[in-house]
């Protein structure tokens, strides 16, 4: 299996009056086309961030990205746009997402008319089929946003992504504004999309049985970095990152007899803001010790395709 995106180091810094804060902080990783990465973490550790980086709705302070083995981080106006046709993205909000001037056909209609490429009679043609392909009757052609639930917003959202063919497309949270019968739907569209069209997915949720059931391996990320990443049934089976622990500790369990013990993290959360060498997750960590406080831990792999940056993980984890 090739890769389709690869992050080497990337990098996305933003100017504050206290600082420079390092939102996203020298991630590296790598998704084979026809996969979905999960990105995983509590809200402010930069997955959104990372995802419009990856895409560049934001353009990256350092690092490199790669989209089929060719170096995509520096692009002109031409290299954008043909960017633009090959990867996509579903925004988490599928209200605030949408002009609530235009008709559902309009909006889906409007990637296609500034790619150019079909007569208005083809572009009609290309709107209806992809609102059958979402899962959106014909009869919802001239609705505008606010007539229509949240589902069927947010499916408006996705045939949008769709429209001009794309091979990559980042999901920024598409199912945390959605009641739950309602994820189920997109998410079960999601993946139906990705086996027929072959599409690779960032999928960037905090949602964990989310994260479960639609990826194929997962990120961790905490104050900007990556703490673990592996195969998603590998992760579950077996996390190693003490952050990872504490996190997974608070995905609700089906059998009375398999309670996990609920991990609450105590101390200071560490600041994004210019921060200092070590372990971020130190001040939180109940095995920290002090050369997490003075050493940054690299990534390393724990065991095949499991990599974690833990000064004391094989300790911990025995």
């Amino acid at each position: 299996m090739s890769v389709l995106v690869e992050a080497k180091e990337l990098k996305k810094y933003f100017e504050t009056k206290s600082g420079t804060l390092h939102a996203v902080d020298g991630i590296t990783c790598s998704i084979e086309e026809g996969k979905t990465l999960g990105v995983v973490g509590e809200s402010g550790c930069g997955k959104s961030t990372l995802g419009r980086t990856v895409l560049h709705l934001l353009e990256s302070t350092g690092g490199q990205l790669f989209f089929q083995g060719k170096d995509v981080t520096r692009l002109d106006r031409h290299g954008l746009r043909e960017l633009r046709s090959k990867a996509q993205m579903i925004f988490q909000d599928p209200y605030s997402s949408l002009n609530p001037r235009m008709t559902v056909s309009q909006l889906i209609a409007e990637p296609l008319k500034i790619e150019g490429k079909l007569s208005k009679k083809e572009i009609n043609e290309k709107v209806l089929e992809l609102m059958d392909t979402v899962g959106l009757a014909e009869r919802l052609y001239n609705t505008f946003p606010h007539e229509l639930d949240g589902g069927r917003r947010q499916r408006i959202g996705v045939a949008k992504a769709l429209a001009v063919n794309p091979q990559f497309i980042v999901c920024d949270e598409p199912v945390s504004a959605l009641d739950v019968s309602i994820q189920a739907q997109i998410l079960n569209l999601l993946k139906d999309l990705q086996e027929k069209r072959n599409l690779t997915y960032m999928f960037i949720t905090h949602d964990l049985s989310v994260v479960k059931y639609i990826s194929h391996d997962i990120m961790v990320m905490y104050l900007g970095q990556m703490v673990e990443k592996g195969p998603a049934k590998e992760i579950f089976q077996q996390t190693i990152h003490p952050y990872t622990k504490a996190l997974f500790s608070a995905l609700p369990q089906p059998s009375i007899h398999n309670r996990q013990e609920r991990i609450i993290l105590k101390g200071e959360l560490s600041s994004p803001i210019n921060p200092k060498p070590g372990c971020r997750f130190a001040k939180r960590c109940i095995y920290a010790q002090e050369a997490c406080f003075v050493d940054t831990p690299e990534l390393v792999e724990y065991s095949p395709n499991h990599m974690v940056a833990c000064h004391r993980a094989r300790e911990i984890n025995g």
